[in-house]
């Protein structure tokens, strides 16, 4: 099949019911439509009005031989009649009075004036060798006139508003009943053409617009108003030929569909073998006149019954005005053609696996088609692309087609099951307010478990927890966790079960266990401190930081000697809580100040001599003991001095840390006379201490008895500059 085949314009179906039964045993002639109901004359003389479904509502028995011509008024309520045997009956469907003749020769045709029920005259026409005017006298008589004649027999007149046309062996004349003019004459094309084999086809495309269809050949005539200017004889009114074209088959019927036609050909082929002709499917065609050619919109061959035997004569097109539809008229067979709807246009695009355009045909016609019509499109759309593999398209569409009929999604879910395509409709299941059974969400779940389980985790986090039984997940979990108990994913993914379903402490186990960065956030939002006083070395040793912070932020939910408890055998992480405990508060661990100085000694000593310096807590003998052992100078220095043994401090300073300035500091710190004897007495006999006394001790100690006390001959660096300074100093303070 290509694949831009063209979608087809019309429908077709068969008149059948009554319509059946009567062609089984007869044979149409002709038929009238009209809005709410069908007219069809028979070849035996029968008249049936039938409903548009083809039932038989009402039945005449007219003559012996065939119908020639029905007519109805615009109601519906008047119809005349003529047969081949030369009756003719005009009457009211509901009074049976009117009109009843008999004439000496055939009438093939009769047509009311189409508002013969409204007016007193009562008009109607005639076509047999002549055309013959009716119409009733103000002495209620019928008086007749004759309009035409003298060009053979009238095969077709139609009347439209004030304007009669007919056909008669030369051609097409128009006669204007409101000025009894004739107006035109438009001459036929095929001359060569039996009249009575090849008949004409006339049909008013609006009131004004005739189209004339003879054998192969089409006209478009326009009737227009002649300008009053001209001469004055002439017709008031004038017709143009505003198309003219030929075509390619025989022309048997016309009717307008809006600034189109449709036209039914008879189809005459030649055969291959015989070389003979044959009488092939008559064709319905949809064109678009054009000035002298037209374009072809559409054609279908239809398959009437005996279309092998039938003539162009046998046909026949009847449209309705109210609504598209024609009506192709054969002996034994009645086609109603209707234009297709949108219903139509989705089945064809079905049809066609066109299923992307026909949902969304469905859906913009959505008001006038039941949402299950859409969902069915839908559904086979999804079939379609499951067939074709496309498994994740198909899932995708289950949102948009399925909706909220949990009963589709379920059958859904079990079909992607059975293909092992779970996993593609996972993330398009309901999830919200509407949703499906919780054994289809575990279903999906156990699936992902079996075989991913980050898709399973992402599941997890995505789904709300309440979709499915939270107890049996975990326990599915924890089975798999058995054969792999080290998987992060699973672990993670077990927390967040514990954390939905409110039991903090096994989540938070195993956040500890995996060092997860939520530890802290979790502990905090669901107040599990009661659950962490065992699990502080874990937390600690995860991060030693944000332990302690927290540790510390709730004290009153974990105390002190609980932490120092839990810590005991882990110093390091003791110091670093103790260390930040005495940073806020000086005082709160004091009963630990003792047991800090061995763990600053240890682990921190940087930050052990300001401790001393800051604890008024802290025994001194048992920190110098430990200082002493360490061989701490500088804290030993500073607890000698606390405890008053200035001069052993200053003595460290010298012997031990040979800093002059540090002794000079401290001197002047303790200012006390003895010290700076010590020092002097220390500083004598070495020249760099000599030149930072003579420097640093003038605002304590008179620098003439240092100089005295210096040995001949010693050399001591910078001498002159400690001098002129000495001087300066001296004037200074003399001045």
């Amino acid at each position: 099949e290509e694949e831009n085949e063209e979608e087809p314009k019309l429908k077709y179906e068969r008149l059948t019911n009554g319509v059946t039964e009567i062609l089984q045993k007869d044979a149409a002639s002709c038929m009238t439509v009209h809005d709410k109901f069908l007219a069809l004359g028979t070849h035996f003389g029968k008249v049936f009005l039938l409903d548009i479904q083809g039932n038989v509502t009402q039945k005449f028995d007219i003559s012996p031989v065939k119908i020639n011509q029905i007519s109805l008024d615009d109601s519906g309520e008047h119809v005349g009649i003529c047969s081949e045997d030369g009756k003719v009956q005009v009457f009211g469907l509901y009074t049976r009075e009117g009109f009843h003749e008999n004439f000496d020769c055939p009438i093939k045709i009769v047509a009311l004036h189409p508002q013969f029920g409204r007016s007193s005259s009562k008009q109607f026409v005639t076509g047999g060798s002549k055309l013959q005017l009716y119409e009733r006298n103000w002495l209620n008589r019928w008086k007749t006139l004759t309009l035409h004649e003298g060009e053979g027999t009238i095969t077709n007149i139609k009347w439209r508003a004030n304007l009669i046309a007919w056909a008669n062996s030369v051609g097409v004349k128009i006669y204007d009943i409101s000025t009894r003019q004739r107006i035109s004459n438009v001459l036929r094309d095929n001359a060569s053409l039996r009249p009575d084999m090849y008949p004409c086809s006339l049909c008013w495309k609006d009131n004004t617009t005739l189209v004339i269809g003879w054998g192969t050949s089409v006209k478009i005539c326009a009737v227009k108003e002649r300008d009053p200017t001209e001469v004055r004889d002439l017709p008031s009114r004038y017709v143009e030929i505003v198309s003219a074209f030929d075509t390619e088959f025989y022309i048997s019927g016309l009717g307008p569909l809006g600034d189109q036609l449709v036209v039914l050909y008879y189809v005459k082929e030649i055969s291959d073998e015989m070389d003979k002709e044959f009488r092939a499917r008559p064709r319905l065609d949809i064109i678009q006149p054009l000035p002298e050619a037209c374009e072809e919109i559409s054609s279908d061959a239809l398959t009437v019954r005996h279309f092998q035997e039938n003539e162009c004569r046998d046909y026949g097109l009847e449209h309705s005005e109210g609504e598209s539809l024609f009506y192709i008229i054969s002996p034994k067979d009645i086609v109603v053609a209707k234009e297709r709807d949108q219903d139509d246009h989705i089945d064809w695009l079905l049809d066609k696996k066109k299923y992307e355009e026909a949902l969304m045909a469905a859906e913009i016609s959505f008001k006038n088609i039941k949402r299950h019509e859409v969902q069915k499109i839908g559904i086979a759309y999804i079939n379609h692309l499951v067939e074709k593999g496309e498994y994740d398209v198909a899932a995708r569409k289950c949102q948009k087609v399925l909706g909220k009929n949990m009963e589709l999604w379920e059958n859904e879910v079990y079909r992607f099951k059975t293909i092992g395509q779970l996993k593609a409709i996972s993330q398009y299941l309901p999830r919200g307010d509407l949703r499906l059974r919780p054994a289809i969400y575990e279903m999906i779940l156990h699936e992902f478990l079996k075989s991913d389980f980050e898709g399973f985790a992402t599941l997890i986090r995505e789904w709300p927890g309440d979709l499915y039984n939270n107890m049996t997940v975990v326990q599915a979990v924890r089975d798999h966790l058995k054969k792999d108990p080290n998987n992060e994913t699973l672990l993670t993914t077990l927390a967040e079960l514990y954390t939905y379903d409110q039991r903090y402490d096994k989540a938070l186990e195993i956040y500890l266990q995996l060092r997860h960065k939520d530890v802290y956030q979790l502990i905090h939002k669901h107040n599990l401190f009661s659950s962490i006083d065992d699990k502080i070395v874990l937390l600690m040793d995860f991060d030693k930081e944000k332990a302690v912070d927290m540790l510390l932020d709730n004290e009153d939910k974990i105390s002190i000697d609980r932490v120092v408890e839990e810590l005991k055998d882990r110093p390091e992480l003791l110091h670093v809580y103790l260390h930040k405990l005495f940073k806020r508060d000086h005082h709160k661990g004091q009963k630990y100040h003792e047991k800090q100085i061995s763990l600053y000694a240890e682990y921190d000593r940087p930050n052990l001599l300001p401790f001393l310096r800051d604890s008024t807590h802290c025994p001194l003998e048992k920190a110098l003991e430990i200082c002493q052992q360490r061989n701490f100078v500088e804290e030993t220095v500073f607890l000698l001095s606390r405890m008053g043994n200035s001069r052993r401090a200053l003595q460290m300073i010298m012997e031990e840390l040979h800093d002059v300035d540090k002794a000079i500091e401290f001197a002047k710190e303790q200012d006390d006379a003895e010290l700076w004897e010590d020092l002097i007495s220390y500083s004598i006999d070495k020249p760099p201490f000599i030149t930072g006394l003579l420097n640093n001790i003038g605002t304590h100690v008179d620098p003439i008895l240092l100089i005295h006390r210096i040995k001949e001959g010693m050399e001591i660096p910078n001498l002159r500059d400690s001098l002129v300074k000495i001087l300066q100093d001296y004037n200074l303070q003399v001045g």
